[in-house]
């Protein structure tokens, strides 16, 4: 892959899972910092410039990619995201988020890239309100114990890695066919379809642009390694997020409707997922507000 006399002085960012919601994301604020090539890794090859095949789940493939591009820094993003999906697919789930971790980690540390590798709040049960770095992670679901899992293949592999963990990302998608929330609700909700929301689950949530702000300076900072939480300063319920959603977009509120109860054959959830800041904001000199300022955000 060739460069131009002005990319040479440049890190080469590369951004795994970079068409996925946040990726498009990270990209743009990437690109944003002119401090990076960035190169796109993605599992469906588009041929296009400043783009890499790679599936992380076959060692080979990352392998090929690793030697091709020459990442000085590698942004992880790629992952089974869908908690049912990896409840009902383990083995699946496990290859992508756990082993695919691993495959990119230890071709990270074979060819000295930094690697930050984003992780999840359903690493812990849920069962009470606030979450440290340092706590043990007990997680319910499939989804949960992959990333619990690859965490500490992370660790183990790339000892100056960074893991950021998100409880609920918000923000409206930057290419079709992603996983955003806000895009599936306005759908539906245009159609007049009611939608339910768990009374019972409590998260503390960040805009995808505020985030990928965060991973990217992260990434650039030698000085940030382990794990820390990335969340608005306040949780809410996923029935008021939607209700606060929803006089946003002036949607009526009986479109609304609370979930009291968890619906049967879906994955397990835990019920607060409130991921203390304090590290990350002292680390960076952040503020993430409050969730209300977290939605404002997703609309300006």
């Amino acid at each position: 892959m060739s460069t131009s006399g002005d990319e040479r002085d440049k890190q080469r960012l590369l951004i795994i899972g970079a068409r996925g919601f946040i990726g498009t994301y990270a990209v743009q604020a990437a690109h944003a910092s002119e401090r990076y090539v960035v190169i796109r890794g993605e599992r469906s090859s588009t041929g296009e410039p400043n783009a890499v095949h790679m599936d992380i789940s076959d060692e080979a493939s990352v392998n090929r990619a690793f030697q091709e591009i020459r990442p000085n820094a590698v942004l992880l993003l790629a992952a089974m995201a869908d908690i049912d999906a990896c409840e009902a697919q383990p083995q699946t789930a496990f290859a992508i988020n756990a082993q695919g971790a691993e495959c990119v980690g230890n071709a990270c540390a074979r060819t000295g890239a930094r690697l930050l590798f984003v992780s999840s709040g359903a690493v812990f049960d849920g069962t009470k309100h606030d979450y440290r770095e340092e706590d043990e992670t007990t997680p319910l679901s499939v989804y949960g114990k992959t990333k619990a899992w690859a965490e500490v293949a992370v660790r183990g592999l790339v000892p100056t890695a960074t893991i950021v963990r998100i409880g609920l990302v918000l923000g409206f998608a930057r290419r079709r066919g992603t996983n955003a929330m806000l895009d599936q609700l306005i759908e539906k909700w245009r159609s007049g379809q009611p939608v339910s929301f768990p009374t019972y689950e409590k998260r503390n949530p960040i805009d995808a642009a505020s985030l990928s702000g965060v991973l990217i300076d992260a990434i650039g900072d030698l000085r940030m390694s382990g794990i820390y939480h990335v969340g608005a300063a306040d949780s809410v319920s996923r029935y008021e997020l939607g209700l606060r959603l929803a006089r946003r977009l002036d949607v009526p509120l009986d479109l609304v409707r609370p979930q009291e109860t968890p619906i049967p054959g879906r994955a397990p959830r835990g019920r607060d997922h409130f991921l203390l800041t304090y590290k990350i904001r002292k680390a960076r000199n952040l503020e993430f507000g409050s969730s209300d300022l977290v939605i404002q955000r997703c609309f300006s």
